[in-house]
């Protein structure tokens, strides 16, 4: 069945600038994302410091803006004194293993400046301390002091002038070693934000936090006034116990709004609290879909194997693609609060990239990360969507109703090029999109980039890489610019407009 849906725009009404940083990754010491993904010395696509050529470029192509490191769950324990200078391995009380120890913050820093993002260190704010924290700070940004002192004597006399810190991750949680209560949370963000900024004021910083009222209460009182980003997370289908993903398009694409749900909470709790306006949304983890890490978190033995689920890309597939885009648009509709977003991770696990032997596969979300990031513009444009909805049936807990048709508008300041991104969310029907307002004879070409696969259940693999992809052609827009775009099922659409010169 084909549906109709109308998306009338204002071309010349501007709701607000979206932030780059929407389209960051996260980069974690877990499984394969750093070992044997970022960092592979022994790899015949090795570069001359160990970083996989093939990774970076990919990375490159999607310009990534920001890359958020070393956790996670990790950084609650971890040592990155021990991780700069002279190298021991050492175990990794997080994931149960041994950490080899040969990345650190120095080659975190290459590695960001070879694909050319800014570096967002999280730091260690369950066992660390604001000494801690505050002396990490020293050594990427003084020129003065033990610890910029230590860092010429590891070869790198110029400081890194690192913008973006974070205190802590998921300190909320009892799961996270040195979890804390929200008065304890508080006070040692207020000591550590305190010492850090007194290193270097023009730093950023960012909190671990929770769409929780009380929580952010007790916090931003003791500190708000030091801090400029709320760190949130969000994963909404996870492994089972034996490694298993979730399967079925319907039961994953019902939760394609629930980011916005967060989003939409947490701009609510700020503004109770006086600080709309004052700090901004960093969700700098974030995925459809949870890492495969059973039992991890408690006491009794871990099964690595179970590990290697994450790397099955069958896993993923249009579901994680038009779940991703929908996220993606949900930032720029509140581009007025959301100011960063970290894709988790940046390489295998349940990232964009997977690895291999002999090269890499780009699966559906790398995709749409590269619509987005070369083919959508600064400016969201105020545009009104009607679109029909259907009802889905979510594993026998009852129906959901959701958007047949998500939609977003973008410009770009200096030629008017517009940027609409189309996203069909029905596994079945096409959906045709008339567009209404841009007025007649403004746009002269319009090119149609859509991304899909055969079926809902595609994805890209090593024998079939491009089974999910990236089709391109024109449209013709007419001279009046009143117009339809067809959408095919599961699918993720941009059309580029070009204005008259």
């Amino acid at each position: 069945m084909n549906q109709q849906a109308i998306l009338d725009i204002l071309p010349d009404h501007i709701d607000g600038a979206r932030d780059f940083m929407i389209f960051g990754h996260f980069l974690e010491h877990f499984h394969r994302q750093v070992y044997g993904g970022v960092y592979d010395p022994g790899s015949q696509f090795a570069d001359e410091n160990g970083f996989r050529r093939d990774v970076i470029e990919a990375l490159r192509q999607i310009r990534t803006p920001v890359i958020r490191w070393p956790g996670g769950c990790f950084v609650s324990a971890y040592p990155w004194k021990k991780g700069v200078g002279e190298r021991v391995p050492y175990y990794d009380k997080a994931w149960r293993v041994e950490e080899p120890n040969s990345f650190g913050a120095d080659e975190f820093l290459r590695l960001c400046r070879e694909v050319g993002a800014e570096p967002f260190i999280c730091t260690n704010a369950g066992t660390g301390s604001p000494e801690d924290m505050s002396d990490w700070v020293e050594y990427c940004n003084l020129e003065i002091g033990e610890w910029a002192a230590q860092r010429a004597a590891n070869g790198h006399d110029e400081p890194y002038n690192v913008r973006y810190w974070s205190i802590g991750n998921e300190n909320y949680g009892h799961w996270e070693m040195g979890a804390k209560t929200a008065d304890e949370w508080a006070r040692l963000v207020l000591e550590s934000a305190k010492m850090m900024k007194r290193v270097d004021h023009s730093i950023e910083l960012a909190i671990a936090s929770i769409p929780d009222l009380d929580w952010n209460a007790a916090v931003l009182r003791e500190a708000g006034h030091l801090l400029d980003w709320i760190s949130i997370h969000g994963y909404w289908s996870v492994a089972s116990d034996e490694g298993v993903f979730e399967k079925g398009y319907d039961n994953l694409i019902a939760r394609a709004f629930e980011p916005e749900e967060r989003i939409v909470n947490v701009k609510h709790i700020l503004g109770s609290l006086g600080y709309l306006g004052e700090l901004r949304i960093a969700f700098d983890e974030w995925n459809l879909r949870g890492w495969c890490h059973p039992n991890f978190m408690g006491f009794g033995p871990a099964d690595h194997a179970l590990m290697d689920a994450n790397d099955i890309n069958s896993n993923y597939n249009m579901a994680d693609a038009v779940f991703t885009a929908c996220f993606l648009n949900s930032c720029l509709r509140h581009c007025d609060v959301v100011g960063m977003a970290n894709f988790s991770p940046v390489v295998n696990t349940v990232g964009a990239i997977f690895t291999h032997e002999d090269g890499i596969v780009l699966r559906p979300t790398y995709h749409v990360f590269d619509l987005f990031a070369n083919h959508t513009y600064d400016e969201v444009l105020h545009s009104a969507l009607r679109t029909p909805s259907f009802e889905l049936a979510i594993n026998d807990d009852g129906a959901k109703s959701v958007p047949h048709l998500d939609a977003v508008v973008t410009r770009a300041p200096a030629s008017g090029d517009i940027g609409i991104t189309l996203v069909n969310l029905h596994g079945k029907d096409t959906i045709s999109c008339r567009v209404r307002g841009l007025g007649a004879g403004r746009f002269c070409e319009a090119t149609l980039r859509a991304l899909n696969g055969a079926t809902a259940d595609a994805y890209n693999d090593v024998e079939q890489p491009d089974a999910v992809s990236v089709s391109e052609s024109k449209l013709d827009i007419g001279a009046a610019n009143d117009f339809a775009v067809e959408c095919p099922p599961h699918s993720v659409t941009v059309l580029n407009l070009a204005a008259q010169g």
